[in-house]
């Protein structure tokens, strides 16, 4: 297929919610392009908004080297969106970046025609005093920091409510370490409830751990009565230079391997945290799938838990509390032997072989 054929095949698609897998290169970015083009309106108007690897370039950098350093600051490429921008302020922003506790705060500044929107966004440490000098954020923190301004300009009367189409989503995860991605993929969720009943919502991503968490909320999670039956999830691949659009498999969704690696991986760096459990919970439903059973609680009697059931229910209740991240992200040591014991006799009882990355 070709991606326009992947893009036409996603728009003809009735599922609400369409969330795709597929590795880094496999043409996502260039897919969410074809996307835009395919559901153009006959005059060429947008149907939909889209973030992308585009809406990230719109954010350079000007280190402001001849003054050393001085006036270091996020530059906002001019688009046609910053004629939004002074709809909504710092702290609309703020608001959808508090969850994941930055160290920093900021200022926007604004061109001297107003109707052209943000020139540029300086950095300050936390608290600092007004005379503080501007820094440079580490490129986790601008990745997140771009996604929340994204997240914001949504609501803005003016985009999203014009174009209402569509969502389109392309990892907002790149250079995000595991936790942020956590927390990245519990404000997708929120933009995928709050959204999907009146749009279609596109998420496609290459990290293995957000796609696993989202489909596991959207199936399986607390809410999956609503999203469920709405829901579709692909594999995109690229085969010889043709894209593939794969349905993944209803009963077994074949990532648990890559899932038991980043597992093995923080185990062995004793940095085992809250979101672990949600990766872990994913493997055990998929071994019980693969079993023909339609609980983890049997995976959990088949490898020798002493009380299969109260550990099933605490980690459906660890794995759900999506308002950890509010408190700390790392597990109480009670948690934390819940995860060593699991962990420990899945990989015993069923011989995995987990190779290093």
């Amino acid at each position: 297929m070709t991606v326009d054929e992947v893009a036409k095949t996603i728009k003809d698609n009735p599922a609400k919610i369409i969330l795709a897998y597929g590795f880094n290169s496999t043409g996502k970015t260039k897919l969410s392009v074809a996307y835009k083009n395919a559901t153009k309106s006959a005059d060429g108007k947008h149907a939909g908004v889209y973030y992308n690897a585009y809406s990230e370039d719109l954010f350079p950098w000007n280190n402001d080297t001849e003054n050393g350093e001085a006036n270091i600051r996020m530059m906002v490429n001019y688009c046609s969106l910053n004629k939004l921008h002074t709809l909504f302020n710092e702290e609309r922003v703020r608001a959808k970046l508090r969850p994941f506790r930055p160290k920093y705060d900021f200022e926007f500044a604004f061109h001297k025609d107003t109707e052209r929107g943000i020139e540029s966004i300086s950095f300050y440490p936390l608290n600092a005093k007004d005379d503080a000098a501007p820094i440079k954020i580490s490129r986790g923190e601008e990745r997140i920091f771009v996604w929340c301004f994204f997240l914001a300009l949504f609501e803005v009367e003016g985009w999203a409510d014009k174009q209402p189409g569509h969502f389109f989503i392309d990892d907002p995860v790149s250079s995000l370490d595991d936790h942020n991605i956590f927390v990245t993929a519990s404000t997708l969720l929120d933009l995928i409830e709050s959204q999907f009943e009146k749009r279609k919502i596109i998420v496609t991503t290459h990290h293995i751990g957000l796609f696993s968490i989202l489909a596991d909320w959207l199936t399986k999670g607390e809410k999956a009565d609503k999203f469920k039956k709405h829901t579709k999830m692909f594999i995109l691949s690229d085969r010889s230079g043709n894209l593939e659009l794969e349905d993944c498999r209803d009963d077994v969704l074949l990532y648990h391997l890559r899932l038991l690696q980043l597992l093995d991986k923080a185990q062995k760096a004793n940095d085992v945290r809250a979101y672990h459990l949600a990766l872990l919970r994913q493997v055990l439903e998929n071994v019980a799938s693969f079993l023909g059973v339609g609980q983890f609680r049997y995976v959990l009697e088949q490898i020798g838990i002493d009380d299969p059931g109260e550990t099933a229910n605490i980690i459906n209740v660890l794995s759900h509390k999506r308002v950890y991240y509010y408190e700390s992200d790392m597990l109480i040591p009670d948690s934390r032997k819940i995860f060593e014991d699991v962990f420990g006799k899945l990989k015993e009882r069923y011989k995995f072989v987990l190779h290093a990355d």
